[in-house]
């Protein structure tokens, strides 16, 4: 379903994933799931000058997948700091309610050292990567939401990475 975003003039699309509904900004390329856990995966096209797209993927785990605190704090270690510090230091956490769920909400930036796969010792080395994460909690459990990408294509989807999280509904 197509409907204009008054606020912003763009078009987008509503989409109903595993019992919460988002509407999909304009310019966000969706693309197939690789696991069920996936419930909707996007691309961001990249930024004039960086190498890669952005990608935001929202997860359903079934109900489980840890606490928000626990969540949060493995994404802040996920980015390294160029100055040797810890990244909870950097990083911007935010706790709001979006349509009348609980969303927390993490912003940071530095070296992008997650693991390449679940309990993989290959880690990325993406300097200059930006992640910005999230935390919905549900009756039916949390999902997650995660967007990764170089930072100044990150920065160029804000606008409508907030117009996203502000959309979600639980249904």
């Amino acid at each position: 379903m197509r409907r204009m975003n008054v606020l912003s003039g763009l078009w987008a699309v509503a989409l109903l994933a595993a019992g919460i509904t988002f509407t999909t900004p304009e310019g966000w390329r969706q693309t197939s799931s690789a696991t069920a856990m996936r419930v909707a995966e996007f691309t961001l096209p990249r930024a004039p000058g960086d190498a890669e797209d952005a990608t935001l993927i929202v997860y359903y785990f079934g109900g489980h997948g840890g606490s928000v605190d626990a969540n949060i704090q493995r994404w802040v270690g996920q980015i390294q700091q160029a100055d040797g510090k810890p990244s909870t230091g950097a990083a911007k956490k935010q706790s709001r309610t979006v349509n009348g769920l609980p969303v927390t909400l993490v912003d940071v930036s530095g070296t992008y050292v997650a693991e390449m796969a679940p309990g993989a010792a290959d880690r990325h080395n993406k300097p200059h990567f930006r992640l910005r994460a999230g935390v919905i909690e549900t009756s039916k459990g949390p999902y997650f939401i995660k967007l990764t990408g170089p930072e100044k294509t990150v920065t160029k989807w804000d606008r409508s990475y907030e117009q996203f999280v502000s959309s979600i509904k639980f249904q």
